[in-house]
């Protein structure tokens, strides 16, 4: 096997056997100004024995796909574009897809922007070759890194809030590697799971890490850079859909999925309260002012499971749908609870209180499972579609 020799950031050269081949995967948006730059650092960076190619998944609405068609006619190595008409899942999407068109051995994902150096290349297959890790990631925050580019402390405190939010979260999964929100690493195209994964947002490492995270991890530290031109992409809005995807990783599991069902059902007191004080002041009788009151609650309680808890579930059904499901099971508990506490008391000679809870914990089983099986699991025809 052939050997080739990759820079190690002032620690001396490291020579590691040489891979087959790296493709560099750049989701791109808008990013027709950076384009030409990136291609050009590219080129001085990546050792003529390292084979690569560039595959860039665009979503742009600008010029972007022809600057990089035209900027790709001076590159030694191969570069394509495949622009996407419906950017399904943001730049996570995008990188998903790149990940699924890849050919090579290992695949670099590496943002549009320049702030990402794609000097270090080399040096992110070389540790994954030298440790036998499958996923390598750039770290801003282990000793030799900077978080330099991030411009303001506002941007600098936002990436560590939702650093030490990740990981406080996914304790496990994220353990050992330090930058979690990085949008720059290396993995072994044997490694990939694409399938699996449910990208929403930037944050694609975060959602490799937790869904189908390599058994091997290492990190190399790196200096995020300022942009070489254009302004970033990230604003509020992707702040809340990072929210959404922490929620939706971490309820992924059923048992994860039933303890925020019950939080969330749990907060469904708070409008059905208002709801029956507003319609008892009215002058209402609080019989049916309670009836009214806790369809409040039903629909809080379904639009705060659509959103974290079922969110990539939701196609199989319309939502008037699920709306009719889901509420016919809250109502349905209400129904049932009643002659359950007084089977339970009468039956089983049970105390009015004791009764009480277990019939709720019984019923919300039920309103669970019910919710899973007939609110949000695909039908038949669907499921006999994607297999």
């Amino acid at each position: 096997m052939s050997e080739y020799t990759a820079p190690a950031l002032g620690r001396g050269a490291v020579e590691v056997p040489e891979p087959g081949a790296v493709t560099l995967v750049v989701p791109t948006f808008n990013e027709s100004a950076n384009i030409r730059q990136l291609l050009h650092r590219i080129t001085e960076s990546v050792p003529a024995r390292l084979p690569c190619e560039v595959l860039f998944v665009d979503d742009s609405t600008d010029d972007t796909p022809e600057v990089i068609r035209a900027a790709a006619q001076d590159c030694p190595f191969p570069v394509a574009v495949l622009h996407r008409e419906e950017p399904v899942g943001g730049l996570g999407g995008a990188v998903v897809e790149g990940l699924k068109a890849a050919t090579s051995d290992w695949i670099v994902v590496m943002d549009g922007d320049c702030q990402h150096p794609p000097s270090l290349v080399p040096e992110l297959v070389a540790t994954g070759e030298r440790t036998n890790a499958a996923l390598v990631v750039a770290s801003r925050y282990i000793e030799g890194g900077s978080r330099a580019g991030l411009a303001g402390g506002y941007r600098v405190a936002v990436s560590r809030g939702a650093t030490w939010l990740a990981k406080a979260l996914f304790p496990r999964r994220l353990h050992g590697i330090s930058d979690p929100m990085s949008g720059f690493f290396a993995i072994r195209r044997s490694a990939v799971t694409a399938d699996v994964l449910k990208p929403l947002g930037y944050k694609i490492l975060l959602e490799l890490a937790v869904r189908s995270r390599p058994r091997r991890v290492a990190e190399v530290p790196f200096v995020f850079q300022d942009r070489f031109a254009g302004e970033s992409k990230s604003t509020a809005q992707e702040g809340l859909r990072f929210l959404r995807h922490l929620a939706g990783l971490r309820t992924a599991s059923p048992a994860a999925r039933m303890v925020g069902f019950g939080l969330i059902g749990a907060s469904g007191f708070v409008p059905n309260l208002v709801g029956l004080w507003a319609l008892t002041a009215l002058g209402m009788h609080y019989v049916p002012a309670e009836i009214l009151a806790n369809q409040l609650g039903v629909v809080w309680n379904f639009l705060l499971i659509e959103q974290l808890l079922f969110r990539d579930r939701r196609a199989h059904r319309r939502w008037w749908d699920r709306l009719g499901r889901f509420a016919l099971l809250a109502n349905a508990d209400l129904v049932l609870r009643i002659p359950l506490i007084a089977l339970l008391v009468g039956r089983f000679g049970m105390g009015a209180l004791s009764a009480t809870a277990l019939a709720l914990v019984m019923t919300f089983v039920l309103r669970f499972v019910g919710t899973e099986a007939l609110v949000y699991l695909p039908r038949r025809t669907d499921r006999k579609r994607a297999a």
